[in-house]
């Protein structure tokens, strides 16, 4: 039996159908609300749309649930390599043997960038900040890699999955004056962007598995999350049938806001105030239990999930075995230990539910890594990278319209033009 929403204005009644998701969510299909009425709704910051009908991914902030496909995020973590689930996400199911070495051996075949980019690369100043290094660079990948035959969109997402993590060392190796690593192919994914960050002609870098498996599962949490800010940007733009890269560039630059990606460089900034400050955790604790103290715990809450952040759980662990891995003696990290400590035994937390949230592990990981502080952001976006591919391929592939959002206008009704020497 359908089931239908009953709107009434003044004296007219309009019913809309009622959509029930798989996981039974329920969404009011107003699709033709402004042809019947001629009404639209007003939702800032769309909290309340629903844009589309997805298949990737589930998300019951209530819960604390989320899954790709079906899969929870606790299995896939512990389970699952970045590249398995990128392919889950990418194609819908997750590989089989014979289709994994395919995908991953042809990620590698399009590791090395074009030399003619690197060019481009080159002429970015020294401390350009590497968000908008990646996102100009793989914008450029649409002037490089279009007008031929090769530029499918099946090899144009093996050659961002390929390429992204080539791009994004870059910056971090021009910022400190080294010349840049190549792909070395021989190595996993996570293992391969490692060495490329942190190897050196005079050093080569050994690959600590405690360190790549956490990078892996970091890679995994990140992969999607449903349609938040920077993936509805790659829907949006991808709607006027942009190319996929121009579409990923605008996710990139929407992931690089302090409201969105940037929330693990702000624990580290804060943490490091802190530490400036004494490092007195007890009187931030304070400051953050007093409303009108204008201070913040970053990394602490999320706006989805009312419970637990689910992936904070699966990192939590895998920070604390990265810190005593590498035996890390950092006081800004011993001071995120203390907090930690205190949001989750003080009451004032726990009642309002102000867990520590992926972003203050990711943090914190990045940080006893040696991975600066501006290029948190650029790590979340290698991340988040499958899951906007999936999210573009999917828009496309149900012929979704052209994103065209209404609005109410509230500015000056119609006036006469005044010449400017009557407006003397």
């Amino acid at each position: 039996m359908s089931e239908f929403a009953e709107l009434s204005l003044g004296d007219k009644k309009y019913q809309f159908p009622v959509i029930t998701g798989s996981e039974d969510e329920k969404a009011i299909d107003i699709a033709k609300l402004r042809d019947e009425t001629g009404h639209i709704t007003i939702d800032s910051g769309y909290k309340n749309t629903g844009a589309t009908k997805s298949a990737i991914t589930f998300l019951d902030g209530e819960l604390g649930i989320l899954r790709y496909r079906g899969y929870s995020i606790e299995e896939l973590a512990e389970k699952a390599s970045f590249l398995e689930v990128a392919y889950l996400l990418i194609y819908g199911e997750l590989p089989t043997t014979a289709q994994y070495a395919e995908f991953e051996n042809s990620i590698k075949m399009h590791t090395i960038v074009n030399e003619d980019m690197r060019k481009i690369f080159e002429g970015f100043p020294v401390n350009a900040h590497p968000m908008g290094v990646l996102s100009a660079m793989v914008c450029a990948m649409s002037a490089f890699y279009t007008g031929d035959k090769s530029g499918s969109d099946e090899l144009n997402i093996i050659r961002l999955m390929a390429k992204m993590p080539s791009m994004a060392t870059w910056s971090y190796k021009k910022s400190q004056g080294h010349p840049v690593n190549y792909p070395n192919n021989s190595l996993d994914y996570c293992s391969n962007f490692l060495n490329m960050m942190f190897a050196l002609p005079v050093a080569p870098y050994q690959v600590n598995p405690v360190v790549s498996a956490a990078l892996n599962k970091l890679l995994i949490l990140h992969a999607d999350h449903e349609q938040n800010c920077s993936t509805s940007t790659v829907r949006l733009v991808g709607s006027s049938h942009a190319s996929l890269y121009a579409s990923i560039s605008a996710g990139i630059n929407a992931l690089s806001g302090p409201l969105h990606g940037g929330a693990n460089q702000e624990v580290i900034e804060m943490l490091e105030a802190i530490k400036e400050d004494g490092g007195d955790t007890s009187k931030y604790i304070a400051m953050a239990k007093d409303k009108n103290s204008g201070f913040r715990l970053m990394g602490f809450g999320h706006r989805v999930y009312k419970n637990f952040d689910p992936r904070a759980r699966i990192i939590k662990k895998a920070a604390d075995d990265v810190l005593a891995a590498l035996g890390i003696n950092d006081p800004v990290l011993k001071i995120a230990s203390e907090l930690e400590a205190a949001a989750l035994s003080d009451e004032y937390f726990v009642a309002r539910k102000l867990y520590p949230n992926v972003d203050f592990y990711s943090g914190i990981i990045y940080r006893a890594l040696g991975i600066p502080t501006d290029m948190f952001t650029v790590m979340f976006a290698i991340g988040r990278l499958p899951g906007w591919i999936a999210q573009w391929k999917e828009m496309k592939a149900n012929k979704e319209p052209i994103g065209r959002p209404r609005q109410v206008y509230v500015g000056a009704t119609e006036r006469a033009y005044v010449s400017m020497s009557e407006r003397a």
